[in-house]
């Protein structure tokens, strides 16, 4: 996401757990995949340092995968950060799909709803209401369920199979 300041613009990452009640922006100057690399260095090794698996729901930006850590760091460090992380990108022409863009809809109305004076107080502003939403403990109302998902983009959602018995395969 991009901000507004008095000064130009600012790239936002933000980052929220759909199982708990927590989000986190990092403010950076550019959207690079050495940024997006940074970013995913900084989840599995400072926010979840204790976590085997870590799945990442992302958009299809370019800068939105694998190899943006191959750009940013020697091989083994990037291995040892992939390791961890697996990627997921929701379909191309459904990112309202994304819980993501809702929390986006809400930092802009209750954020950045207004030109910021400069990158300092746009991460000053941004680190006070990511702690007040953490705080209250705010979780997005999630009611796009995988039945609605068929309906609208059945080929992203196939419908499972049945599993096949033993008898049956015989």
């Amino acid at each position: 996401m991009i901000a507004n300041t008095s000064n130009g613009t600012a790239n936002l990452f933000i980052f929220l757990d759909a199982h708990r009640p927590w989000r986190t922006v990092k403010v950076t100057d550019n959207r690079a995949a050495v940024d997006f690399a940074a970013c995913m260095r900084e989840l599995a090794d400072f926010h979840y340092p204790k976590a085997e698996r870590i799945r990442v729901v992302l958009d299809n930006l370019s800068t939105h995968s694998a190899g943006a850590l191959y750009q940013a760091f020697p091989a083994d460090e990037a291995r040892r950060v992939l390791r961890r992380i697996e990627f997921h990108h929701v379909p191309k022409h459904a990112s309202w799909l994304n819980m993501v863009e809702i929390e986006i809809g809400v930092l802009r109305g209750q954020c950045l709803d207004r030109r910021i004076a400069g990158k300092q107080k746009l991460v000053a502003e941004i680190a006070a209401w990511e702690r007040q939403r953490n705080a209250s403990r705010a979780r997005i109302k999630w009611m796009f369920t995988t039945d609605k998902a068929r309906q609208k983009i059945g080929p992203a959602y196939p419908q499972p199979q049945p599993l096949k018995t033993k008898s049956q395969e015989s």
